[in-house]
Formats: structure tokens, C-alpha cells, sequence
């Protein structure tokens, strides 16, 4: 299959492999351990300042007034959808390049997605936004930056206030990415954080919710699980915005815990090291690749500050049959491919076409016959930390070397 009959190289690398968690996070959880007292609020008092702490640390990270924690990203967008408005039956927009997680909090809420389509530069495709938005009537647009790809957001403000569309942003892979300087999360009129192990920081799991909307932040509060304790969170809006709707929202229950909160503070001061790291990874493994001539990935706008904890490419050369066989053959050699075009879900990547609770929202499928095209040839790769140079220059070797011949003419198509 290879171009070459030379033996593939062999990498010893753990994709999934973390960082340890900073030894400030490891002694403060180790106390909360010892007190037994893990729940964020105390019935008696703020006795507990972690999870209150880190809302404060995270909205003046972000630059925003507001900002509650919560126990999932996932559960982070659900809040920001029924804090935000959308009612049981309502139309939300979504980009089809995204993870389960988004559709869910589309089902938790009771709303109705409308799948939008994406560019080959992975980013949400604007024409086609505004096609769905005009055919369905759709007034929210949930826009995940997925696996850290930021559309021109000038251009997505632009058109969503033009429609009167709300976007809340999906930022589970831009925590500390931003685009022409302003912060990712920051654009709608809600932003959605994750502290998921695989993500930026690492708290086991968690969701960080920032906006400058106060009836939003009290909203989101109340629906978190706050109860009546709602002054004990850290970065929220004044107790006369409460009032306005503190007997009106439903308890989710989705709170972050302390421990959560404990490991992951110490981990916000990190990023810009880390966001690096990732990126210095990430561009060199692209020049390496951008030299064959059959992976296509895509060149990003100098406007766009990502923090690419993982890689994207399309083999669009590859028939089905022959990706599957690349995908395996790298897997053998040490190297982990998420292949978004399998004909079924595996492990957490999943497109679309796979969720079969809910439809695509539009009356046309053909609109989306260029997006299915991109996803079904599109390959996801992580980057952790512990990935060096060398292994870039073995990674590329096995990526390279496993490919099957293609002919030139091929290539340049």
C-alpha cells in the first residue's frame, strides 16, 4: 500500500497522555478531601471559596462581567441555550463539524437542530447560515469552534445581528484562543468553556459559562443548582437582577463541584505555556505534511490566534476503502487517527449523519452534499504535551509512508 517498501518507523508515544496536575491543586484537594466538604455552597456560609474563586479567575482571564461554573461543557451549553431563551420546539442552528455534546444540549432543552454547513476550512459556511436561518426561522446559532478552528467572527457578528440570530459559542477547544485579539467565548452572547481531561485544563470534567448579559449570568446561576445560595458564586450579577428571576428558573443541578474547581485554578496561569507547546507541535507537523502533496490542511488566517491542542487534515486522494486501511495501518505503527468519516461512531467522534435521535432541520439535503464530502475525508489527530520534536519527524514519517501511491496528476487536483 505504502509509496515506499521501506519499513515504517514505530512511535512510543501515549496520545492521551496529561500533565500533572500542579502540586498547589494536588495539596488544596487533598484538604477538601480531608474536610469532607466538596460541595460548592455552605448552608451556613461561603465556607467553600473554590468553585467562587475560579469564576472570578476565569471571567477577568476571558474579560467578561460574568461567569458560572458548571459540571460539564455540555452542561454549560444547555444552561446558555434556556438562559439565552430557546423554549421547547424552537429551531437552533448548528454547525455539522461538532461532537455529541452539542446535539444533546439541543435535546436537553427540548429545541430542534438545523444543521449548518461547514467550509473546507472546517469553519461554519456564512452562505449556507444564512440560507437555514431564512428557511427554518432559526433565532440562535449554537457555533462550536471545533477542534479549535475560529471562523472570521467579524463577518459571523456581522450577518448573525443582520438575521437577528443569537449565537452562544461553543469554545470547549479555544480556551485562550482568540480572533483579531478578542477572546474566543466572547463574541455572542454566551460562551462555553470546558475543563474536560482532553481539553485545555484538566479538572476530570468541567464547564465554564461566561457572558456580559446580567439576566443571562442570573439566569444561568439559578439553572446551574444554586438554590437560594446564589450570592456565593463569584462573578455574578447583582442581588436586584435575582430577584427578577430567582422563582422563575428551574434547579439543572449542573454545579461544579470544589475538587473540581481545586485542580483546575492552578492550571489557568499555564495556558499561554501550554497554547505554545501545542502550537509550535502543531505547525511543525503541518509544514511536515503540506510537503506531500496529498493531505490538505488548511492555512489559517493570521487573525486567527488558535491553541491547537490537536491537528486536522483531509486525505481527499483516498477512496473510503484505501482511508480505512491508512487509518488502521498508522494505528499499528503507534499513531493515533480519529477518522470522521466512518461509517459509524467510534469512541468520541461521531458526525451528524450518526445521531439518529433528531434530523438535519433543512428541506434541501443536497445543501449539505460539499459539507458531507469534507467531513467524510477529514482526519483528527491529538497533540498532548509530552509530544516533541523528534516525534513530529516520526509521526510524519508513518503518516507519509503509509499512504498508498497516488499519481501526480492526482495530486494537483
Amino acid at each position: 500500500m505504502s509509496s515506499t517498501n521501506a519499513p515504517l518507523p514505530h512511535l512510543d508515544l501515549d496520545f492521551t497522555e496529561q500533565p500533572p496536575i500542579p502540586p498547589e491543586g494536588i495539596a488544596r484537594a487533598n484538604e477538601l478531601m480531608a474536610s469532607g466538604r466538596l460541595f460548592r455552597y455552605g448552608e451556613m456560609g461561603a465556607e467553600e471559596l473554590d468553585v467562587a474563586a475560579l469564576e472570578r479567575e476565569f471571567a477577568d482571564l476571558v474579560g467578561t462581567r460574568f461567569c458560572v461554573a458548571l459540571n460539564s461543557c455540555g452542561a454549560s451549553l444547555a444552561v446558555a441555550l434556556k438562559a439565552a431563551g430557546v423554549e421547547p420546539g424552537d429551531p437552533v442552528l448548528m454547525n455539522a463539524f461538532t461532537l455529541a455534546p452539542v446535539p444533546g444540549a439541543l435535546e436537553h432543552v427540548g429545541a430542534r437542530r438545523v444543521i449548518v454547513g461547514i467550509s473546507d476550512q472546517y469553519t461554519i459556511d456564512l452562505a449556507d447560515l444564512e440560507r437555514a436561518a431564512e428557511e427554518t426561522g432559526a433565532r440562535w446559532l449554537m457555533l462550536s469552534h471545533m477542534r479549535g478552528h475560529i471562523a472570521n467572527m467579524h463577518d459571523v457578528t456581522t450577518l448573525t445581528e443582520r438575521l437577528g440570530v443569537t449565537v452562544i459559542e461553543d469554545c470547549a477547544h479555544t480556551m485562550g484562543a482568540s480572533w483579531d485579539g478578542q477572546p474566543s467565548g466572547t463574541f455572542g452572547a454566551v460562551g462555553c468553556f470546558s475543563s474536560q481531561t482532553f481539553k485545555h485544563i484538566n479538572s476530570g470534567e468541567g464547564g465554564l459559562l461566561v457572558t456580559d448579559d446580567e439576566d443571562i449570568a442570573a439566569k444561568a446561576v439559578l439553572l446551574s443548582g444554586a438554590y437560594m445560595l446564589y450570592r456565593q458564586h463569584g462573578a455574578a450579577p447583582s442581588e436586584e437582577v435575582f430577584r427578577r428571576h430567582r422563582l422563575h428558573q428551574p434547579n439543572f443541578s449542573m454545579r461544579m463541584s470544589a475538587l473540581a474547581a481545586s485542580v483546575a485554578r492552578p492550571q489557568l496561569p499555564l495556558l499561554p505555556e501550554r497554547a505554545a507547546i501545542w502550537n509550535e507541535r502543531h505547525d511543525d507537523l503541518a509544514t511536515r505534511l503540506r510537503a506531500d502533496g496529498r493531505f490538505d490542511i488548511p492555512q489559517r488566517d493570521q487573525r486567527e490566534q488558535y491553541v491547537a491542542s490537536s491537528l486536522q487534515f483531509s486525505l481527499p486522494s483516498l477512496d473510503e476503502g484505501q482511508r480505512s486501511e491508512w487509518v488502521d495501518r498508522v494505528g499499528a505503527q503507534g499513531v493515533a487517527i480519529k477518522w470522521f468519516g466512518r461509517p459509524e461512531p467510534t469512541g468520541f467522534t461521531a458526525t451528524y449523519d450518526h445521531w439518529a435521535y433528531a434530523e438535519t432541520g433543512r428541506t434541501n439535503a443536497a445543501d449539505l452534499d460539499a459539507t458531507r464530502q469534507v467531513l467524510g475525508s477529514l482526519c483528527d489527530m491529538r497533540i498532548p504535551l509530552s509530544m516533541t520534536a523528534d516525534d513530529c519527524e516520526t509521526i510524519a514519517a508513518i503518516l507519509v509512508g503509509a499512504l498508498p501511491d497516488v499519481p501526480n496528476a492526482e495530486r494537483e487536483q
